[in-house]
């Protein structure tokens, strides 16, 4: 069987004007507390956890586009 693994990445710049670095990793932390002691965050992690922050943000009207 083959196992995938899962290479950390730096966390990359947001893409989403407003949105701080900070804001995502606190999110992601959050979102994948449960992840974190097995493996570290990859990029595809740090993309979603961006794009779910930007989501609850508009749905909360905290964000405009």
């Amino acid at each position: 069987m083959k196992s995938k693994t899962h290479k950390a990445v730096e966390q990359p710049e947001p893409f989403t004007p407003g949105i701080t670095k900070g804001m995502v990793r606190q999110h992601a932390f959050e979102l994948y507390c449960d992840r974190l002691r097995d493996r570290p965050l990859t990029l595809e992690d740090w993309v979603l956890a961006e794009k779910d922050l930007v989501n609850s943000l508009e749905t909360d009207g905290l964000l405009k586009r």
